[in-house]
């Protein structure tokens, strides 16, 4: 039996009311809360009365394993998932080789076992050919597509091929949503361009909405379970506001709801990323839509570059930024300074990516349920350093940053995985259970 006791803490509720006292976890599980606990423990972590939280699930990330590790692998990404007090992911099939088939998506569920210190799901790619692999595949969180081109070799986006994957798929089906020739229109038009804002007038609203609107259609005629990734636009926002049915859901992710176009006068190529960072309007809108229930979840997108790649300039620089280190505390920066409340927070970033993957008990605290937790220094401010970063790119676009509610222990499974700085040797995450079929 293996005991964890987390003494004095602020615990919080999922409906964001907060409870000073105890925790115990037993055996990956939370066995007891109350005011004061005295039992016996294999290990005591003095809260001294900081925020506890359920921990974060990142139903979005790019671990870059196999194929890129010189940016990220599944061991990196992982740790610096912990020190986000991110303690579970789910990771996207665009490496190198794709994970389109059984054997690639065993060989990722592998080397996690292996490297990972949180917990870890992973999506299986569509291609236009590959419809008997994702009818059968075993283990799979869900099924993506890229209907515009990303970082990486897959893309769908003829709507016949869209169509019969809708059509035959009963799985989750998560779309990247901008519409390809939109984007190769725009291109050709702009070309003439190398400012790096650039990018956001090439994918602009109407390649996203445009994808977002096949999709949700195709999910109306099918009644597929559909999730739309990393919203962006203020269009879209009202799309779904006015039309979204129960087995639609939708993700925003803390790159368009913290940074606008005004960013590439400072960053240039680093807020480079797919969809673009867009107006203020549309920064606003997606905050909107996250308070009124439109948006369900936040997740990272975290996609590492490294400053070599970036410093190529527009339009050579890859797309993408890091971001699972950050996630948290700029929520909790948010929700210190009254943009959301603790319960709306709880929601976004743990219950909802639990409970919209299928995934059963995780995302609240409560007895019986599994101990994966977060505490969090609410007190103490301190800017975002490249040089703290865990990821092996070792640079965030929010540099410089103040930021409170920083993670100090990160719990996975009842285990302390990330304590003050460090990473604890020889504790490993276990792979994500999810539905063999999704619930339209």
């Amino acid at each position: 039996m293996s005991r964890l006791l987390i003494r004095d803490a602020r615990i919080a509720r999922p409906s964001g009311e907060l409870y000073r006292g105890d925790l115990l976890c037993e055996n990956g599980r939370i066995a007891a809360i109350d005011r004061s606990l005295q039992v016996p423990a294999d290990e005591v972590v003095e809260a001294d009365g900081h925020l506890l939280l359920p921990g974060v699930m990142d139903p979005q990330v790019h671990f870059r394993e196999p194929g890129k590790e010189y940016k990220e692998d599944l061991g990196s990404g992982s740790r610096a998932a912990a020190k986000g007090g991110v303690t579970s992911f789910l990771e996207m099939p665009n490496t190198d080789p794709s994970t389109t088939n059984q054997a690639a998506l065993d060989d990722k569920l592998a080397r996690a076992a292996e490297k990972s210190v949180v917990n870890y799901g992973f999506f299986i790619g569509a291609t236009p050919d590959n419809l008997e692999a994702l009818q059968s595949v075993q283990g799979a969180c869900g099924v993506k597509i890229f209907m515009g081109a990303s970082t990486g070799s897959l893309l769908v986006n003829r709507e016949e091929d869209l169509d019969r994957i809708f059509a035959n798929v009963p799985k989750l089906i998560a779309v990247h949503a901008e519409d390809e020739a939109r984007i190769q229109a725009r291109k050709a038009e702009l070309a003439h361009l190398c400012d790096p804002a650039t990018h956001s007038q090439i994918r602009d609203n109407e390649a996203a909405l445009l994808a977002t609107r096949l999709a949700l259609g195709l999910a109306k005629r099918y009644r597929r379970r559909l999730h739309v990734l990393h919203l962006s636009t203020k269009e879209e926002v009202a799309l779904l506001a006015a039309d979204k049915p129960s087995y639609v859901s939708a993700e925003a992710i803390p790159n368009h709801l913290f940074l606008n176009t005004d960013a590439y006068a400072k960053k240039g190529t680093l807020v480079q990323m797919n969809p673009p960072i867009r107006s203020e309007t549309d920064r606003l809108a997606l905050w909107q839509g996250l308070r009124n229930g439109t948006i369900d979840c936040i997740a990272t997108d975290h996609a590492p570059h490294t400053l070599e790649e970036k410093a190529l300039g527009f339009p050579k620089a890859p797309s993408g930024m890091p971001g699972v280190e950050t996630s948290l505390p700029l929520m909790l920066t948010a929700m210190r300074d009254g943009h959301c409340t603790l319960a709306e927070l709880q929601r976004w970033m743990c219950f909802n990516p639990a409970r919209l993957y299928g995934v059963p008990n995780k995302g609240r605290i409560e007895i019986g349920w599994d101990a994966d937790l977060v505490l969090v220094d609410m007190l103490q401010v301190r800017p975002v350093k490249n040089d703290e970063m865990f990821t092996k790119v070792r640079w965030s676009p929010f540099d410089g940053w103040e930021l409170s509610g920083w993670p100090l222990y990160t719990v996975v499974g009842g285990q302390v995985v990330f304590a003050r700085g460090e990473i604890r040797p020889g504790v490993h995450g276990a792979a994500l259970q999810f539905p063999k079929q999704a619930k339209s």
